[in-house]
């Protein structure tokens, strides 16, 4: 590093406009994911398809992993600029068939569409930071990056809210359509038109987009039998295809350089980078929680459903003040000590959260539950940052030279977070559903269970902070 960065310099007039794009685009991605939530059963009443009502969310999800495992072939191959643009427009075109949509198969199609632009756009919010900006702007940069999902989840039930208020669910996704024309207009001047980072183009890994995907989508479906024996097989299939692809992609990259893949080489060698990816999914998979907090509000406080939304974004007003905050962190020393106090944060807020769940509460038991959220999300925020750089610089700091090794580690954080967050779902769905209805003892027993779950994650984020041997 050349010096320490500030945040002035990464909105000075030399790379306000990258910053702009790269955080434009995970804000379009994460406020389509919230204002559709909105804007359904608005739809649904239009169109029809309620039985498909579930496969808007599964199909986008599926969508959004596929797409997160393309981002390092399509950067190496297109560069910055175009891989940017093309993303933009293909999810403007996706909103175009949502708004557009007669019924529910063609919004369907359209989701589709959403996603696998929306999965490249939050990946290269990642890789292309490496790419674009100086080393010593990186970690402010990833915290923008990262603190625009927290912005997506306060203006996607908002603006999804108004427009299902007044009978207009078309809107949104109209607006989201304008978004992506917007920022794609600004592509041209913020990003440069040639490849971000040397060596060859990479091919599009197959093989483990195909076990991914599946993946994915088998933790889609697997809370939605009542007997607990289907939907253990099914989270334990999607193990093991999780497991397959990670031995995929190991034989893929111990094949020959430039091959296919979605992980760094640098993952299956003695390092750190193992255990930075490990750390990042367990804390994602414990923000999963964040998806019952609505319907646990209505049910045991009583809340209003724009109430309980607004629970439901404490842990990401936590998570993006938290991860402000640490990104002003330039020791590496005290970022190491506060990464690996990360999972016993969440931990701890997690459990105040499990103490907090009560029949009938009241405003204390409910100022108590936001507090317990907004400490879960600073666990998460403070370490982000500082894991994510870690991880786009460690596959060349182990290796320098190999063809697309920092795009693949970059866009790797993408994909380990959605892949991890669809698991992290899953459970949490496999958890409520185990009662009859969602009461008080399933909303303590899914806190409970992340808390225990993310102090798993110590060892992870203890050995994630070693440096990697020059």
């Amino acid at each position: 590093m050349t010096g320490a960065g500030s945040w002035g310099e990464l909105f000075s007039r030399r790379y306000r406009g990258a910053a702009t794009v790269l955080a434009g685009g995970v804000a379009i991605y994460a406020t389509n994911e919230f204002i559709t939530m909105s804007l359904l059963p608005t739809a649904t009443g239009e169109i029809g398809g309620a039985r498909l009502y579930a496969w808007v969310t599964t199909v986008y999800l599926v969508a959004s992993v596929i797409g997160a495992t393309t981002v390092g072939p399509v950067l190496t191959r297109f560069g910055p600029r175009l891989s940017y643009f093309g993303a933009l427009l293909s999810f403007a075109a996706g909103s175009a068939v949502c708004a557009l949509a007669p019924s529910m198969p063609v919004l369907l199609a359209g989701r589709a569409v959403q996603g696998l632009a929306g999965g490249v756009l939050a990946g290269l919010g990642y890789a292309v930071i490496s790419a674009v900006l100086p080393e010593r702007l990186w970690t402010r940069a990833a915290a923008t990056v990262s603190a625009m999902g927290g912005v997506g989840t306060l203006l996607g039930p908002v603006s999804g809210g108004l427009f299902a208020q007044f009978g207009s669910w078309r809107g949104g996704f109209a607006l989201l359509l304008i978004l992506a024309v917007v920022v794609a207009g600004l592509v041209p001047l913020a990003l440069p038109a040639g490849r971000g980072h040397s060596g060859a183009a990479l091919g599009i890994p197959v093989w483990s987009l195909t076990l991914l995907g599946l993946a994915a989508l088998i933790v889609s479906l697997a809370a939605v039998p009542a007997d607990p024996a289907a939907t253990a097989a099914l989270l334990a299939l999607a193990a093991g295809l999780v497991v397959a692809f990670l031995a995929v992609d190991r034989r893929a990259g111990a094949q020959r350089e430039g091959a296919a893949r979605v992980l760094p080489r640098a993952v299956f060698r003695p390092g750190p980078l193992k255990w930075i990816y490990l750390t990042l999914g367990l804390l994602m998979a414990a923000t999963m929680v964040d998806m019952y907090v609505p319907l646990f509000g209505q049910r045991l406080a009583g809340l209003s459903p724009v109430i309980a939304g607004f629970l439901g974004a404490a842990l990401s007003v936590g998570w993006t003040v938290g991860e402000v905050r640490s990104a002003s962190i330039g020791r590496r020393s005290v970022a190491a000590r506060v990464v690996t106090l990360a999972p016993v944060v969440m931990a701890a807020g997690l459990g105040l959260a499990a103490l907090a769940q009560q029949e009938g509460a009241g405003p204390p038991a409910v100022a108590l539950w936001a507090l317990a959220l907004v400490v879960t999300g600073a666990g998460i925020g403070s370490a982000w940052p500082h894991l994510s750089v870690w991880a786009m610089g460690s596959a060349t700091q182990e290796r320098a030279g190999e063809p697309g090794e920092q795009a693949i580690a970059s866009a790797a954080v993408n994909t380990v977070q959605l892949i991890c967050g669809a698991f992290g779902a899953g459970l949490a769905g496999v958890v409520v559903n185990l009662r009859d209805s969602p009461d008080v003892t399933a909303a303590r027993s899914m806190f409970a269970l992340f808390a225990g779950l993310v102090l798993v994650g110590v060892v992870a984020s203890r050995r994630a902070c070693r440096q990697p041997e020059k």
